[in-house]
């Protein structure tokens, strides 16, 4: 499912809002959760999941095309673990 999907499943089933309303709710979702993130913070939505964020150490990598060894530098990366229900509901199992 795309952003755009999601807008619209939203907009049908809750006809009193208008569509524009919907793009803005969403977006400022995304906003907060990415602007946490960029803070440090943990996200946190119960039943489906946590996003954080992890650092990556420095290393030495390696250029695939000449062969060439090539220094890669500390990095912060998303990262997802989801939450139980989201895990049970995915492996068929039903509360």
């Amino acid at each position: 499912m795309i952003r755009s999907e999601l807008i619209q499943k939203i907009a049908e089933e809750n006809p009193h809002l208008f569509q524009r309303d919907v793009e803005r709710i969403v977006a400022t979702i995304f906003d907060e959760i990415t602007e946490a993130l960029a803070r440090g913070e943990r996200v946190e939505l119960r039943g489906f999941g946590a996003f954080s964020v992890k650092k990556r150490d420095a290393r030495t990598g390696r250029n695939p095309r000449t062969g060439e060894s090539v220094d890669v530098a500390e990095k912060a990366v998303p990262f997802f673990k989801t939450g139980k229900l989201l895990r049970d509901r995915l492996n068929g199992i039903e509360e």
